[in-house]
């Protein structure tokens, strides 16, 4: 969901092709408002912010909005955190950043705890490293939510981000910039790290994956997405929080080329330092079916959600691809 104005009736028609979920970013628009009109517009499927940024905001204002949009959705509502990285944080949002894992571990508990405080109208008490909360008059305490508190997923590509995914959250986002071998190598260990830590079985806890796809009918309109993919990746790759995802593979010395490349704004010229071998490490590429089955192959067993990221994509397309998903899958 991109488009606040357009997000209702868009939602309502990939409901009615059988997603089972939408999610927001944050990108050009509040990704809590943008699927503020989903929720009057579908029935079923679950709403979703991947991701919303945590650190740009308190958790007493994660709180209000979540439980509002819980009330507006009739429960299908998921809180999804991130953490962007430290120059967006500071420069763009004008917030404070530190021990990124530490603090995003400490927000999910103090969100928890608000919540818990609505629900019980038990004292609020919470007080942490970086977060205090000890104020809730009843006169702004929502009061307990009819449909339960609305679970929450954290993003992360590092090892410690996604340990504390497992600690505290009830579900994890796979970050779009990952590879098979990468998620193998680092983020599965990290999980079962934070589910002993949380004394949970996998059983209880929900890894969602996104995806970068390039999908075309057309040998035009499928080089058109190729690039669409290559961009992308180049863009995550540039990132130096990113660069242990390329480690797995050797390919780290590519991340402060592209990130040179970046700050000149040679933008166009990234997505050609993305050769196939990069590429289909990240990506599924395609007609439809070829990438349905492609993810049902590479993500059976290890996640439980598949969010594929499909540029400019039109309804048509997505019918097509909920049904070759659902096809692979049997």
């Amino acid at each position: 969901m991109f488009d606040p104005v357009r997000n209702g009736a868009m939602a309502a028609e990939l409901e009615a092709l059988g997603f089972d979920g939408v999610y927001s970013f944050e990108g050009r628009h509040d990704p809590f408002m943008s699927l503020a009109s989903t929720a009057a517009t579908t029935n079923e499927m679950d709403l979703m912010t991947s991701v919303a940024i945590a650190f740009v905001r308190n958790p007493m204002s994660l709180a209000y909005l979540a439980n509002d949009l819980q009330l507006m959705s009739n429960g299908r509502f998921i809180l999804g955190l991130g953490t962007q990285v430290r120059a967006h944080v500071e420069r763009r949002f004008s917030m404070p950043w530190s021990k990124p894992a530490a603090r995003m571990r400490e927000t999910v508990q103090a969100v928890r705890a608000i919540w818990g405080s609505w629900n019980s109208g038990e004292r609020l008490a919470f007080e942490g490293e970086f977060y205090i909360h000890n104020l809730m008059p009843p006169t702004f305490s929502p009061g307990e939510n009819p449909h339960g508190a609305p679970p929450i997923y954290v993003a992360g590509v590092g090892p410690l981000m996604t340990q504390v995914a497992a600690e505290v959250g009830d579900g994890y986002f796979v970050h779009p910039f990952h590879t098979e071998e990468s998620f193998e190598r680092l983020s599965r260990p990290a999980l079962a790290r934070g589910l002993e830590i949380s004394g949970r079985a996998s059983g209880d806890f929900t890894v969602s994956a996104q995806v970068v796809t390039a999908v075309g009918e057309t040998e035009e309109a499928l080089q058109q997405a190729l690039f669409s993919a290559r961009s992308q990746i180049a863009f995550y790759a540039s990132t130096p929080a990113y660069r242990p995802v390329l480690e797995v593979h050797g390919w780290e010395d590519l991340q402060p080329e592209l990130q040179a490349m970046s700050r000149d704004n040679q933008w166009l010229k990234m997505a050609g330092l993305i050769n196939d071998e990069m590429l289909h490490a990240f990506a599924v590429t395609g007609s439809v079916e070829q990438v349905a089955e492609q993810l049902v192959a590479r993500c059976a067993g290890r996640m439980d959600r598949i969010s594929p990221v499909i540029y400019q994509p039109d309804t048509e397309q997505l019918g097509l691809m909920v049904s070759a998903l659902k096809k692979a899958l049997q």
